[in-house]
């Protein structure tokens, strides 16, 4: 008879129990994530997915915030008033006309800033540090700022005044041919730092060698950036581009503090007149007929620019 000492019965059992042992340890690991990310995917279909389908189904009926008649299904009747309404094709205007000109002004000034601020020179946390305190600051604050900067009496025309004595002082925002143009101003004054910040992560990606490399070829000056350093920035460029034609499209803080959609809705957006719409109006159905064409706006859009900047074998 063959006796097992408990020591060597204890390695026999060890190679079979490590599966079982890898299988709970992977287990514990799964219910620990699903723990943890559980809350947030709570609040994303919460606050997200289920507000995009309500705004799907909504567009299709006459509901109203406050109602006594429940709502009806009503086809693209909603859809056929949009499009006949001159107040959305002005907010549209209005919209792309912020839209194509903030993106490029904004994504050129980010990357000239981040440029400087990527020098190897004094004081460049400085300068990062006064270019981000915007963007931190609340919205709704800087277009207060901004709004009574821009007053006739403002700040803005004491200035002008005061470099032009002639100068006849005008009321920015409620002048249909400046107030648009003054919101513009303050959004690319207001984000351009969180966009420089992006350029910034990426130009530090940039390899030295690189550079390096095109030294030794002559590359410096203007045909450093051309050939070394923009071409390196294609990610970082198709993600900026992205990202502030979104915020561009989605214009409403600045309308809603600053000008509430007017002169003459001059500064009324898609955003807003939906927001205006749902809330003032209570035209819920026509609201969401309204931000479900704003959303297929944005993914075309998007899926143009994206399909612009990818990148070409």
């Amino acid at each position: 008879m063959t006796v097992i000492s408990p020591a060597r019965a204890r390695a026999v059992r060890a190679p079979r129990d490590v599966p079982a042992a890898r299988h709970a340890a992977r287990r514990h690991e799964g219910l620990t994530a699903l723990w943890m990310a559980g809350p947030a995917v709570a609040l994303l279909i919460l606050f997200i997915v289920v507000p995009v389908i309500l705004a799907f189904v909504l567009a299709f009926t006459n509901a109203r915030l406050i109602s006594p008649r429940p709502a009806t299904f009503v086809g693209l009747h909603n859809f056929a008033n949009l499009f006949s309404d001159p107040v959305f094709w002005a907010s549209l205007r209005n919209t792309f006309y912020f839209a194509i000109v903030v993106v490029p002004i904004q994504a050129g000034l980010a990357l000239v800033l981040a440029l400087l601020v990527n020098a190897k020179v004094r004081g460049t946390n400085f300068f990062r540090t006064v270019y981000f305190v915007p963007v931190v600051t609340s919205m709704v604050v800087v277009s207060l700022l901004w709004r009574f900067l821009y007053q006739k009496d403002g700040l803005l025309n004491a200035l002008i005044s005061a470099v032009h004595p002639s100068y006849a002082p005008i009321d920015w925002l409620n002048d249909p041919r400046t107030a648009m143009p003054a919101i513009i101003v303050m959004s690319i004054w207001q984000a351009v730092g969180f966009h420089m910040i992006i350029w910034l992560s990426g130009l530090q990606t940039i390899p030295a060698e690189l550079y390096e490399a095109g030294d030794l070829d002559g590359a410096v000056g203007w045909k450093r950036f051309r050939y070394i350093t923009w071409p390196s920035l294609l990610a970082t460029r198709t993600f900026i581009l992205i990202t502030i034609t979104i915020a561009a499209l989605s214009l409403f803080t600045q309308i809603s503090v600053m000008t509430q959609g007017g002169p003459l809705d001059s500064t009324t957006t898609v955003v807003y007149m939906a927001v205006r719409t749902g809330y003032q109006q209570l035209a819920t159905g026509y609201a969401s007929a309204i931000s479900l064409v704003f959303f297929v706006l944005v993914l075309i859009v998007s899926g143009v620019q994206r399909f612009l900047t990818r990148e070409k074998d």
